[in-house]
């Protein structure tokens, strides 16, 4: 079982260090169905929750803005009706940390 749901996030500074394709593909094994994608050469978790209707969709999106501000840092978020995309990367450093795993996994605890 991962402990990835109970760590913090730390303070990250813009010469943090990225996490390497093999701490990534240690990390998504911790995860269940987030994928990485590469967005215009910023690579970041990518996934999408489903839900029955948009008050649900909604419902969630507000958990995980609460989640985001609660941790200090804060996803990419598209609600639409019956789903949410989800993505998380670190902007100051224009790729993946290990926060962003940390906040998926704390994500996927919330539905």
């Amino acid at each position: 079982m991962s402990d990835l749901p109970e760590q913090k996030c730390e303070a990250c500074r813009v010469d943090a260090p990225k996490v390497t394709q093999a701490e990534q593909e240690q990390l998504l094994l911790e995860l269940s169905e987030w994928q990485i994608v590469d967005d215009k050469g910023v690579l970041q978790l990518f996934k999408i929750y489903t839900f029955e209707n948009f008050v649900s969709a909604l419902d969630f999106t507000n958990r995980v803005g609460f989640l985001a501000e609660d941790e200090g840092h804060h996803p990419a978020l598209l609600t639409e009706w019956g789903s949410v995309t989800v993505r998380w990367w670190s902007h100051k450093i224009g790729g993946l940390h290990k926060n962003d795993f940390i906040m998926a996994a704390k994500t996927d605890q919330l539905d």
